[in-house]
């Protein structure tokens, strides 16, 4: 039940703090003011300021890119301690350890990212970018199928769906597709599922863990 505890403790203060490194290092943005559907989570990392990207050029100066660069890597770090502090949330079976492996590179994923900005090594940042849009969102669709106690069933349907949002918000960011909340707006589509199912996993845990104590 302590394992599953900081299971619990471990994602839901990931989720925290993403959203808020994200919406704190955003503010600072001066000139230009940082837009949630035209910028990258990338741009909030990135060190030096000026024009960004050849594919789709724009403005990028986040003063606070430490503390962004920090963010991600603890965020990396709480996500992997999550899934090796305890096993309920996954299950049991071969889609269950194909689910944790996931979660643990797409945890990777963010460690890599907040130690390689994207301006100052590219190729590591867009390793770490891959792990987590692809890997992390195969990693839902993966735990869908474990067994689990009848109380976290719904995670099940709760992974699927997630997986699938996450996965189409990956492909359609990638080809740069605008369906309304601009590219950067998709990479957040992207993105939020993980995190989504984490909390909801944490969540639906500490449920299940009260439960069996009363």
């Amino acid at each position: 039940m302590t394992r599953d505890r900081l299971t619990a403790a471990c994602w839901l203060l990931a989720t925290a703090l993403f959203l808020t490194a994200n919406v704190v290092v955003g503010l600072a943005w001066r000139e230009p003011r940082f837009r949630w559907t035209e910028h990258n989570i990338s741009d909030l990392g990135n060190v030096g300021c000026g024009l960004w990207d050849t594919s789709r050029p724009r403005l990028v100066c986040s003063p606070w890119h430490p503390a962004m660069n920090v963010a991600l890597v603890a965020v990396g770090v709480l996500l992997a301690a999550g899934v090796l502090a305890g096993r309920t949330a996954f299950g049991r079976g071969r889609s269950a350890h194909l689910a944790r492996a996931c979660v643990l590179a797409a945890a990777g994923g963010y460690v890599l990212a907040g130690c390689y900005p994207a301006d100052v090594d590219e190729n590591r940042h867009v390793l770490g970018a891959v792990l987590i849009f692809v890997l992390g969102n195969v990693g839902l669709l993966a735990a869908a199928p474990a067994v689990r106690p009848a109380g976290l069933g719904d995670l099940r349907s709760a992974g699927l769906v997630l997986g699938v949002a996450g996965l189409v918000g990956t492909a359609l960011f990638l080809a740069r597709v605008d369906v309304g909340i601009g590219v950067g707006g998709m990479e957040r589509f992207a993105v939020a599922p993980l995190f989504g199912w984490v909390s909801w996993a944490g969540l639906r845990v500490l449920r299940e863990c009260r439960r069996r104590l009363s």
